[in-house]
């Protein structure tokens, strides 16, 4: 019987690739800008995004002088070949860098024949005029996003096996997301403000070594297995446990933004209590991203009281680089750091002071 000789298979992949950039155009002295531009159409410099220059056109007069709105674009530069790109503007408050407002498109070609693509009815001029909502100090900031679409290339894989066999990925935290749900086999109870959740002792003493030394230790009460906690809300307790079981991040998608910022906030409590150190670094990131500074001083006091040091090198170095230390001193917030974290409120104006003189 012929030996059967190995068939050379090929496969290959298509992928987008994307370049991008984001432009920051402030126009300081906006009033005055108005008074003394004749067509009313301020340009930003010319910035590069994938190879190409692109340009920010705010129009504040919009299509006309009877519009309601003003209008801004985004413009090509000199460029004679054909280029597809999406793009999204923000109106960014020149005190606070919290983003008011946003648009943006879905990727549009851009060439000599139409290199503006933009909105004619951006944000209403009475917002503009009556407002310190988006002017203040008499500027205004306008950011671009630009996402360049390059190129679609196309990989081919060599592969010399004449068989495939399709491996599924692993589907542990699926088996062990249903033993908690299904509270099958479940030896340990835990009563959370009248709420009472069914939990394996094993499984918790694996992730959490306070756990371990609360359910095995030599402290541990073996009359029974019934623990109440305190000091935590049972939605905590249960996106907890959660994590616990599939390490994974709790889905937040039926809150809102600052719900999903307190859910976080309260995470990383719970995570410092019971030593679940990625639980806790997974929250430090997500709140190193949402850094304002309405709530820097409350993020930063959070991160001197639970040993957060990620997060309260970033809040420091967030208000000093962007220079908003008088900003920060005249919030709530900073009331709340004096008397919770006076050791944090040292660091500050001491790294404050040496960068002033750096």
């Amino acid at each position: 019987m012929a030996s059967r000789r190995p068939r050379m298979r090929t496969a290959s992949i298509s992928t987008v690739e994307t370049v991008q950039g984001t432009h920051s155009f402030k126009i300081t002295q906006y009033s005055l800008h108005k008074q003394i531009s004749t067509d009313k159409c301020f340009c930003s410099g010319i910035f590069a995004v994938g190879g190409h220059n692109w340009r920010i056109l705010y129009d504040s007069e919009g299509q006309d002088a009877r519009s309601e709105y003003v209008s801004v674009f985004l413009e090509l530069i000199g460029e004679l070949v054909q280029v597809t790109a999406s793009f999204r503007f923000r109106m960014v408050n020149p005190v606070t860098g919290v983003s008011s407002m946003s648009n943006s498109f879905s990727p549009l070609v851009f060439n000599r024949e139409n290199p503006t693509h933009g909105f004619t009815s951006f944000v209403r001029k009475n917002e503009l005029e009556f407002s310190t909502k988006y002017v203040q100090d008499g500027c205004l900031v306008i950011e671009c996003d630009v996402t360049v679409i390059k190129e679609i290339q196309v990989k081919e894989i060599a592969v010399t096996s004449d068989f495939y066999i399709h491996v599924p990925p692993s589907d542990l935290s699926n088996d062990l997301r249903r033993l908690l749900d299904s509270e099958e086999e479940a030896d340990v109870t835990f009563k959370v403000k009248g709420e009472v959740f069914c939990a394996h002792k094993i499984v918790l003493a694996m992730r959490s070594p306070v756990f371990k030394a609360e359910l095995y230790g030599p402290m541990r009460n073996k009359e029974t297995e019934s623990k109440t906690v305190e000091g935590i809300d049972p939605i905590v307790f249960k996106a907890l446990l959660d994590f616990i079981y599939t390490d994974s991040f709790p889905v937040m998608e039926d809150l809102n933004f600052d719900e999903q910022e307190d859910m976080v906030k309260h995470l990383l409590v719970a995570a410092d209590t019971y030593g679940m150190e990625r639980l806790k670094l997974i929250c430090e990131n997500i709140l190193c991203k949402r850094i304002d500074v309405e709530s820097v001083a409350y993020t930063l006091a959070l991160a001197g009281q639970h040993h957060c040091n990620k997060l309260k090198n970033a809040c420091i170095e967030f208000i000093i680089c962007q220079k908003r230390m008088d900003v920060v001193i005249a919030s709530l917030g900073y009331e709340h750091l004096k008397t919770a974290c006076p050791d944090v409120t040292v660091e500050l104006w001491e790294k404050a002071a040496k960068s002033s003189m750096a």
